[in-house]
């Protein structure tokens, strides 16, 4: 297999706008763990190795609990552990990164409108997006995960 191109040394300042969309999202006020979570069930919808163990090592600096990682895939399942609104993020998270298959029906729009403010809706929504985007970036590319680096050192 020959190695893929890396877009960050050829296009350093496409990967510096998608850099400026994480720092806007990154102080949008959205708590910083909501937004992680929902960066990591698109990642997994997705299958990008490379931003699944980013994101995990993020929620866990963070202090999420492992349990609540292992069980993120199966979130509408995990009862309680998900407050209301990592659910409401969640569920929206799907369904935009899903888009070609669930069209975002105007139901997910309202549930998330109950819970999200006008702003934040907006805000989740970008978050979503540039995930997708980097999702299909390292996924094109084959990024190597961090925890495939270590076991190679």
């Amino acid at each position: 297999m020959s190695e893929r191109l890396d877009y960050n040394h050829i296009a350093p300042a496409g990967a510096k706008a998608l850099g400026g969309v994480y720092g806007y999202v990154m102080q949008s006020g959205l708590p910083a763990t909501l937004v992680t979570l929902a960066y990591l069930r698109v990642s997994q919808i997705n299958n990008c190795a490379y931003c699944l163990d980013m994101h995990t090592r993020d929620l866990l600096k963070l202090g999420v609990k492992i349990e609540k990682l292992a069980l993120l895939q199966a979130w509408a399942e995990a009862g309680a552990l998900f407050d209301e609104r990592e659910r409401a993020a969640l569920a929206w998270a799907e369904t935009v990164t899903r888009v070609a298959e669930t069209g975002v029906p105007d139901e997910a729009y309202q549930a998330a409108r109950k819970i999200f403010g006008e702003r934040e809706l907006v805000d989740l929504t970008i978050a979503i997006s540039l995930m997708n985007a980097y999702n299909r970036m390292s996924i094109s590319f084959r990024n190597t995960p961090q925890a495939a680096i270590e076991k190679a050192a």
